[in-house]
């Protein structure tokens, strides 16, 4: 198993340019598209609507995961710090960038131990999945759970990114089997996530009949990696390569739909582009479990815990609100009849 040295680096250099830079896909997920049906007679009592829910056995008061961003650094454990305390202060989920780094050097896991912040909270550990192909099996996994006393594993899928990195492992060949074996050995279940350029019908279809345990589309909408990615190139040539696929992958929205064809009622994340409650309410109504935010988090976190609960305290009104004007007092009644617009898709 080769080490990459300059991984830490890299993993500050994501830190940083999502931080300063516009990497805003130029794609939009589709949400705009979409419109709640409002009922003027509610019938109900806006104190009283339920956003929670219960999921891999933890209680969360709404359905919003704090998307995979960092670790591995020093910059990075401080905003696992902040990203874990409010994931625990608010009861929402929450997942971390890859774990790679810690794995590879044991001196790094620090920055992944956040159980200690967040002891009841619904933590996900973070791998890519093409490391399987590089040396990486059980153990390691186990190793990334253990790191963070996590609740379930995420593999992501990054094959475009990994394309267009300097240091990029390319070799996806023949990972389904893999990703099986360590959905039949982990002691804790496995999901897989894109990182943003979203996860097609039969690919979902091929993952979960391997045994994953959820999708987490990350569709196209929000952070774009390719111009994360170009800003890293210090070859002109090949940054306008990236550039060139800065408006690449499937929206969100027509991902999550996508997906509505999946037989068995599958568990399935929104992550990509949700501005709001309002975007993460239509999700839910597509047949999302969780709504997750990456971007609009990290810039509230690097301004403070405070700012960072103030933003996930407006998602979770914003969401109650929309349950509330649309009639429907549980997560368990919300579906697509709340929704119109679909054929825009």
């Amino acid at each position: 198993m080769k080490k990459d040295a300059l991984l830490p680096q890299r993993k500050d250099d994501h830190l940083t340019i999502n931080l300063e830079r516009d990497v805003q896909s130029g794609i939009s997920t589709g949400f705009e598209r979409l419109y709640l049906k409002h009922k003027a007679l509610t019938e109900l009592d806006l104190e009283k609507v339920d956003t929670s829910l219960t999921l891999f056995n933890k209680q969360l008061a709404a359905p919003i995961l704090i998307s995979s961003m960092t670790g591995g650094t020093a910059a990075g454990a401080a905003f696992n710090r902040t990203l874990a305390t409010v994931a625990q202060y608010c009861g929402i989920a929450m997942g971390v960038g890859s774990q790679r780094a810690a794995v590879d050097n044991p001196e790094l896991a620090e920055s992944f131990n956040i159980r200690k912040f967040a002891p009841n909270a619904l933590l996900f550990a973070n791998l890519g999945a093409v490391q399987l192909n590089y040396g990486y099996g059980i153990d390691e996994c186990n190793k990334a759970v253990d790191m963070l006393e996590a609740d379930a594993l995420y593999l992501h899928l990054n094959p475009l990114q990994e394309a267009l990195q300097p240091e990029g492992n390319h070799n996806f060949f023949g990972l389904l089997p893999k990703i099986e074996q360590v959905c039949r050995s982990l002691p804790v279940p496995v999901l897989v996530k894109e990182v943003g350029w979203g996860i097609g019908l039969e690919t979902a279809r091929q993952l979960l009949q391997v045994g994953v345990a959820g999708i987490d589309v990350a569709g196209a909408g929000g952070t774009s990696w390719a111009k994360v990615e170009m800003y890293r190139q210090p070859d002109l040539l090949k940054a306008s390569i990236n550039a060139a696929f800065g408006n690449w992958g499937i929206p969100t929205a027509r991902n999550l739909l996508e997906l509505r064809d999946l037989d068995g009622n599958p568990l399935i994340f929104a992550s990509g582009g949700l501005r709001d409650g309002i975007d993460l309410a239509k999700s839910l109504a597509l047949g999302a479990k969780l709504g997750g935010f990456a971007r609009k988090f990290l810039h509230a976190a690097n301004l403070g815990e405070l700012d960072l609960i103030s933003q996930i305290e407006a998602i979770k009104t914003e969401l109650q609100t929309a349950m509330f004007a649309c009639g429907v007092s549980s997560l368990s009644e919300w579906n697509i009849s709340h929704l119109e617009g679909i054929e825009r898709l």
